[in-house]
């Protein structure tokens, strides 16, 4: 039987997944959590530091939120503060530094949407995300590992490749928020997942993303083994391509860009017999 939108947006929900940490420590044994963006404190759903990845160091990010309810709660369900992101950025800016390239990995249902948020400036600290990550001048991939909800995500997701998991999802709203805000009712969700077009195979056909990464058939170890040869290969490839930053800018340009204007379907007669 196949899967409806609704049945992947449950399996990317799942706590029994691999969470951020779980993809850190599978690709990176020597890894060096790094804490605090140098402004108010530390967030606990976002994760940072370095290590290497084989032979090449790299900073890598993610968005944890963890497995067990008690880890759950500490890292907030994996719903980032503004210090989390601007530590994501401190981060970043650091491996553009010395040259490192950047991973990121999205698993968020979005951001922390509380009063504290607020008045530390989260719209401003993703904004801030996106535009300095446009510029950023280190290799960049993100891969949503799970959720990738809304600004939250995309905060994390200016990236020269963006990859999804085959069981992730990426959306601009929950299909709960989605059926409240339509239909005034949030049991419809899954009529809204089908309408979001949230799954990774909808990403990758309207050129959201550049690979989906296949779960099925594949053991953990397969998997991140997969995931890290991928990361390798492309990072390297990445390293060596020039214009870096224009060619991350126009990926984006391109995305939702309207087609071109349709030919008439009757063409105009050059001359009219009258």
């Amino acid at each position: 039987m196949s899967k409806t939108a609704f049945d992947i947006v449950q399996k990317a929900r799942s706590n029994t997944r691999q969470t951020g940490l779980d993809y850190i420590h599978a690709l990176l044994p020597d890894f060096l959590e790094l804490h605090g963006d140098r402004r108010y404190g530390d967030d606990a759903s976002i994760v940072g530091g370095i290590g290497t990845l084989d032979d090449m160091p790299v900073t890598v990010i993610a968005i944890e939120k963890g497995h067990a309810a008690k880890e759950r709660a500490m890292r907030n369900f994996g719903s980032p503060h503004p210090e989390g992101y601007r530590k994501a950025l401190r981060l970043m800016k650091q491996a553009e530094k010395f040259h490192r390239p950047v991973i990121c990995l999205v698993d968020t249902s979005g951001a922390y949407c509380g009063v504290g948020a607020e008045e530390r400036g989260q719209g401003q600290a993703i904004a801030e995300n996106l535009m300095e990550m446009m510029t950023l001048n280190t290799p960049i991939v993100s891969i949503v590992i799970g959720e990738g909800g809304s600004g939250g995500a995309l905060a994390l997701a200016v990236a020269d490749r963006v990859w999804m998991l085959q069981s992730a999802i990426y959306s601009v709203i929950s299909p709960e928020g989605c059926a409240s805000i339509l239909w005034k009712n949030a049991k419809l969700a899954a009529e809204a997942a089908n309408c979001l077009r949230l799954t990774a195979e909808d990403a990758y056909h309207l050129g959201v993303i550049e690979e989906v990464i296949q779960e099925e058939g594949r053991t953990t170890e397969e998997l991140n083994a997969f995931i890290k040869q991928r990361l390798r290969d492309t990072l390297r490839g990445l390293k060596a391509e020039p214009e870096l930053t224009e060619k991350r800018y126009a990926r984006f340009r391109k995305i939702g860009a309207a087609p071109q204007a349709i030919p008439a379907l009757i063409q105009p007669q050059e001359e009219i017999d009258l």
